[in-house]
């Protein structure tokens, strides 16, 4: 399993090294100690969660280019955007990662990865059924975790139409 995993990271970076590259970029220490950092975290992270995971390694680096590497990162192919309602964009592994979706608690900001073959089914008849090619999809649910339900049973639920409130847990504490 370790032997996998070096090998899928030794992979990871040279598709990273490749892509700035072409992009006409240099490698730098900076960028390396990010992509490292990233890849050995399977947390959905912010760029400003990033950002402190970097500084305690390396104080030097800036916010600005762990931005900027993490959308280097998704432009490769090695990240992917996804957003939970909160107004915060997380990244979370892309590359060679299984697709998934995602349940999110509105009260204490769990996020619950999960596969399900029915609901992919159902999405490709959908699409099927209007003519639709689906080329990408994103499937999110906002509830009440079973922790947060066992500690109250006063949630309110919100209006038909109404955004979620979400709080988000994050990784950096």
């Amino acid at each position: 399993m370790v032997k996998k995993k070096r090998e899928e990271f030794l992979k990871e970076k040279e598709i990273f090294l490749e892509h700035i590259q072409k992009a006409g970029l240099r490698r730098t220490s900076q960028r390396d100690l990010i992509l490292e950092i990233f890849l050995r975290t399977e947390d959905h992270l912010t760029s400003e969660d990033l950002y402190w995971l970097v500084q305690k390694k390396d104080p030097s680096v800036g916010h600005t280019t762990v931005y900027r590497t993490l959308k280097l990162l998704t432009e490769a192919g090695l990240a992917r955007e996804v957003r939970f309602g909160d107004g915060k964009t997380y990244y979370e592994h892309h590359y060679n990662h299984e697709h998934h979706d995602h349940l999110i608690c509105t009260e204490c900001g769990k996020i619950i990865e999960f596969f399900s073959a029915e609901i992919e089914d159902l999405q490709d008849k959908m699409a099927e059924k209007y003519g639709f090619r689906l080329t990408n999809h994103s499937l999110r649910m906002w509830g009440v975790c079973g922790d947060c339900q066992k500690r109250t049973n006063e949630y309110i639920e919100a209006p038909s139409g109404a955004q979620p409130r979400v709080r988000v847990k994050s990784v950096v504490n």
